[in-house]
Formats: C-alpha cells, sequence, structure tokens
C-alpha cells in the first residue's frame, strides 16, 4: 500500500524510498514486530480466558508436558495478523506472487483454527478430521500451483529446477501441479508436526522463511541471476517483504512463546507457516531447495511415517516416541537442550541452502 506513495516523488525525494525493496522490507519487518509486541499480551489474554483449561496434553506424552497444561493455543493468529498487516502495508498489491503466498498462508490458518477450536471446545485431540484437513489443503496448494505456474516464464511453466544443476530442467508437465500440491501440503504438515515444544518450531521456520526470502530477491533480478547463473522470475522479489513481515511476526511471538510458553502456536500458526514455505519455494521455483533448507522438517516428518509404517508392519517402535524430537525427551534430553540444537541443525541447513545459489 505503501508503495502507491512513489506516485507523489519527482524521483529524489523521501517518497521515492518506497520503489526500493529493501526499504520496505525493513518496514514490514518493523511493522510486525512493534504489532507482535502490541497485541501479544492482549490476545493472550483473550485466549486464556475464552479457552479455559487450554491446548489439552496428551497423556502418552513426556511427563515434563503435564505442567504446560492451561497454557492457551491459537497463538498463531499474533504471526498471522503481524505478517498480513506488514504485507498488505509495504508490498505492491500489483503482485500476483504476494497474492497467492498470503491466498495459501491465509487458507491454512483458517484449517488450523478451525482444527484448534474443535480441540479446545471439545478438550480432546480429535480437531478436525485428518482426511477433511488433508482435503482442504490440497484443494487451495491446487489453486496456488495453477496459479503460480501462470506467471512463470514461459520456459520454466510446469518446469522442476534443479539446484547446483543450474541448466537442468525437468519437464513435469500437467504432473508439476500435483507435485506443487505436494510440496505445500507436505511443508505446512512438516511444520505442524515439528510444533511439539516451546519454541521448536517458530525459529526453524524464520530461518527458513528468511533463507527462501534471500533467494526470491535473487530470482527476482536479472543481474544477480544471470552471475550466479539460475533461474529468474519476473516479481518474485516482492515476496522478500512477505518473509520480511513473517520474520518480524516471528520474533514477536517467540517472545511469549520462549519456556516457558505463555502461549502455544496451534495449528492455526504451524499450518500457515509451513504452507508459506510451499508456497514460495514454488513460486521461486526452489521446490528440490526447501526439502534442504527445511531438512529439519522432513526428518521430523518422516519420523512420524517411519514410526506409523514401521509399528503396523511389526507391532515395535523405532522411536520412543515420534515425532523425532519427543524421542530424545524420553531419553532424557532437557527440552531447551532439544529446542537450541535443532535450532542450529536448523541453521546449518539454511546455510547449505543458499551455498546452492553459488555452486556451478
Amino acid at each position: 500500500m505503501f508503495y502507491w506513495l512513489t506516485a507523489l516523488s519527482d524521483g529524489g525525494d523521501f517518497f521515492n524510498l518506497f520503489r526500493y525493496i529493501t526499504f520496505r522490507t525493513g518496514g514490514a519487518f518493523l511493522t510486525a514486530l512493534i504489532f507482535g509486541f502490541l497485541f501479544g499480551p492482549p490476545l493472550i489474554n483473550v485466549l486464556r480466558k475464552r479457552q479455559g483449561k487450554g491446548q489439552p496434553i496428551r497423556t502418552d506424552g513426556p511427563e515434563g508436558h503435564f505442567v504446560k497444561a492451561g497454557t492457551p493455543t491459537m497463538g498463531g493468529l499474533l504471526i498471522v495478523g503481524a505478517l498480513l498487516t506488514s504485507t498488505l502495508l509495504w508490498a505492491r498489491l500489483d503482485n500476483a506472487f504476494i497474492w497467492i503466498v498470503l491466498f495459501v498462508t491465509m487458507g491454512f490458518a483458517a484449517i488450523g483454527f478451525a482444527d484448534d477450536y474443535a480441540k479446545v471446545s471439545k478438550q480432546n485431540h480429535a480437531g478436525v478430521p485428518g482426511k477433511l484437513r488433508l482435503a482442504l489443503g490440497f484443494a487451495i496448494a491446487a489453486v496456488a500451483a495453477y496459479w503460480s505456474a501462470a506467471y512463470h516464464p514461459a520456459d520454466l511453466q510446469y518446469q522442476l529446477a534443479m539446484p547446483v544443476f543450474k541448466n537442468t530442467l525437468i519437464n513435469l508437465g500437467y504432473f508439476f501441479i500435483p507435485f506443487a500440491m505436494i510440496v505445500i501440503v507436505g511443508a505446512a504438515n512438516a511444520v505442524n508436526l515439528t510444533d511439539g515444544l516451546d519454541g521448536l518450531a517458530i525459529m526453524p521456520v524464520m530461518i527458513a522463511a528468511a533463507t527462501l526470502g534471500v533467494i526470491a530477491y535473487v530470482v527476482g533480478r536479472v543481474d544477480f541471476t544471470e552471475y550466479l547463473e539460475v533461474h529468474y522470475v519476473d516479481g518474485t522479489g516482492e515476496i522478500l517483504i512477505f518473509v520480511a513481515g513473517l520474520v518480524g511476526g516471528g520474533l514477536g511471538f517467540l517472545w511469549y512463546n520462549a519456556p516457558p510458553a505463555a502461549v502455544f502456536m496451534g495449528d492455526t500458526g504451524s499450518l500457515a507457516l509451513g504452507g508459506a514455505l510451499g508456497a514460495i519455494a514454488v513460486a521461486t521455483k526452489h521446490e528440490i531447495v526447501l526439502a534442504i533448507v527445511g531438512g529439519l522438517f522432513v526428518v521430523e516428518a518422516l519420523s512420524v511415517i517411519i514410526q506409523v509404517l514401521y509399528f503396523k508392519r511389526t507391532g515395535k517402535r523405532v522411536f520412543l516416541m515420534a515425532p523425532i524430537h519427543h524421542h530424545y525427551e524420553k531419553k532424557g534430553w532437557a527440552e531447551p537442550q532439544i529446542v537450541i540444537r535443532f535450532w542450529i541443525i536448523a541453521l546449518i541447513l539454511a546455510m547449505i541452502g543458499l551455498a546452492t545459489l553459488k555452486v556451478r
């Protein structure tokens, strides 16, 4: 919205600053951060009053989680509200990729909100039926996939770009749509599975988002893409502003989610943020790189899949408990120890993902 102030510029005054993505990125970050600090306490108070007993705690989970009983959930509303406000204020609203990412984020936030509401109101873990959640998620992802493909350059439409081997494109044809749907829905649910300890999910999400934001900025600039020999996608640079809102809102949320958490993210936040990561990867043609920078989420999801399949086949468990962060809890690791070590892993994977831009 603030970009429209450039109409008042003569080319060398203050209003000209709003032309620059970097300036508006800083504005989006600060707006989202201030939003989080201002609205965090009143939102937590409202959630605490409305939810009563808060998020239900699994009876079969680690014993240390019972002390968290009564903690409200749906804290993802704070992050989503912050990034939505900052994006609408600072991003160019004539950019299709901004609306694609917002559509996915808000769509998955709505699914997560319905799931959280069902769990809190019924005080059980049932929530929205899993098949319905997946069906709605795939419907949202299908729209986003078609929408993204329509705005990709003609030579990149329905193509899968490979990191490192930068001249390699795999023509998926119309199979690109279901592939992109799986990327978006998979990312949403992988982040959802990771959100099991105070502060565990939000920092890796911010790290992965910041990495993808840098990639989006690079991919949206002709000069950078020529130097780094990556594929140019016009308009993706604006996604960096959305990412700045996500990081600012995420930091504001982490202030209240740091151990001991005053509020949980809930499915409202985890599904929305995971879906956003997937949508950014599809928009920028970096779906494979997402699997690297979001490798922590991939491992969390795989631990659940392996546990379920192995148990059904043998009646035994590979991990003491899945997702894998609970396995380490059962082994006696302290919660902050797990969280900080997982943050370090997320940062290392992000650096590897960024390195794929330069390798040639």
